[in-house]
């Protein structure tokens, strides 16, 4: 026979003492696009950003990045790019475009694990060979790595 005044132990729910797991949880800014896509565009020759602020630019003054737009979907995370230029005459537009695309989408990619879903690229303008020039001196190259690297 059972004692009626014992009484059974009671099962306690464990998942009360189960730790969550962790989420981790990054965000990338706007600027920090737009900086990565100033410095890959300064690889690629024959174009440039519009109103001569290609320099400005690859100074650290990403504040005022004018051509280059991104948009966060955070539901597909991935992000889409709009990328205004200007092109030297003579080059193809249409192999330059691909180029423009293939290089964003891979250091995008590379630098901050996010999917590139687009990259419209649109020509506002023609550059002479001149102008083309200007956009990125030689001479500036180094220092202008030196202060963006710093900026990232």
């Amino acid at each position: 026979m059972s004692d009626p005044h014992k009484t059974e132990p009671q099962r306690i729910d464990t998942g009360e003492f189960d730790l969550p797991e962790t989420t981790y949880s990054c965000d990338i800014e706007n600027k920090v696009f737009q900086g990565i896509i100033v410095k890959t565009l300064s690889k690629i020759s024959g174009i440039g950003l519009l109103e001569g602020r290609f320099l400005d630019n690859l100074m650290g003054r990403l504040d005022r990045i004018k051509g280059i737009t991104t948009q966060q979907d955070p539901s597909s995370e991935s992000i889409k790019v709009k990328i205004e230029v200007a092109i030297q005459y003579g080059v193809s537009i249409p192999q330059k475009a691909e180029e423009i695309q293939a290089a964003v989408v891979e250091d995008l990619n590379k630098m901050t694990g996010v999917r590139t879903s687009e990259v419209h690229v649109v020509f506002k303008t023609l550059l002479s060979e001149q102008q083309a020039e200007q956009q990125m001196p030689d001479a500036f190259s180094t220092a202008i790595d030196d202060e963006f690297e710093k900026e990232l």
